[in-house]
């Protein structure tokens, strides 16, 4: 059956809005805790991708989507929007998280691609993983889609700033091997611009989803609200 109609309580700009402030907020604490060379513990200068060193990522927003995709799950289930199978929604998170952990695999399957244009096939299997994530339910992938972007591009204007004023922050790529070193514009699109909101936007869509639909199962909604488990 159809999604019921949206409830305004549950559009996506609204129920993103105080994650994004709160996402915002982490985002400047690590640029201030990295700039004041604040313990290197919580607030380490080095890129370690998806999951760094130690527990920096504790002051950083990638663990977010896991919360916040509970949230915006629960709220949407509330709201009557939620998935129309949760077990095909739940499948296709299941298929992108296991994609995420082995799509590096698969590049030993195809000629040697240099750097960076091997970033491009990265990038295009993150945003499948995301993707996918609309078939399996619709109204939290438009949240997440919102929500991703609220969170990325103030991230991506912080490593344009950093990149070309060499800040020494993880945002400008402190530690990384010299291939890294490129002129400032393929520079930030490479490894900045496309990264973030193509990436890390389709990251956080398939984690926060996947998280969401945990919840939903987890707080099972009154019966009027219930969702077909299929």
């Amino acid at each position: 059956m159809p999604e019921p109609a949206k409830s305004a309580g549950a559009h996506p700009m609204r129920l993103v809005l105080i994650p994004a402030v709160i996402t915002l907020a982490v985002t400047l604490l690590r640029l201030i805790g990295e700039l004041q060379g604040w313990s290197p513990r919580w607030f380490s200068t080095q890129t370690g991708g998806m999951i760094p060193s130690g527990v920096s990522w504790i002051v950083g927003i990638t663990w977010l989507a896991i919360p916040f995709g509970a949230y915006f799950a629960l709220q949407l289930v509330h709201a009557g929007q939620g998935p129309q199978s949760i077990g095909k929604a739940l499948l296709l998170a299941a298929a992108a998280i296991l994609f995420l952990l082995v799509y590096r695999y698969i590049l030993y399957l195809f000629p040697p691609v240099g750097f960076p244009r091997v970033l491009i096939f990265i990038w295009l299997c993150w945003a499948i993983a995301g993707g996918l994530q609309y078939f399996g339910w619709p109204s939290l992938f438009k949240v997440l889609l919102c929500y991703g972007f609220a969170a990325r591009i103030p991230v991506a204007i912080v490593m344009f700033f950093a990149m070309l004023g060499n800040w020494g922050t993880h945002y400008d790529y402190v530690g990384m091997p010299q291939q890294f070193s490129m002129d400032p514009v393929p520079r930030f699109l490479w490894l900045a611009f496309f990264p973030q909101l193509v990436a890390w936007v389709s990251f956080t869509i398939a984690v926060g989803t996947f998280a969401g639909i945990l919840a939903a199962l987890i707080v099972r909604p009154k019966p009027e609200r219930s969702f077909p488990i299929r």
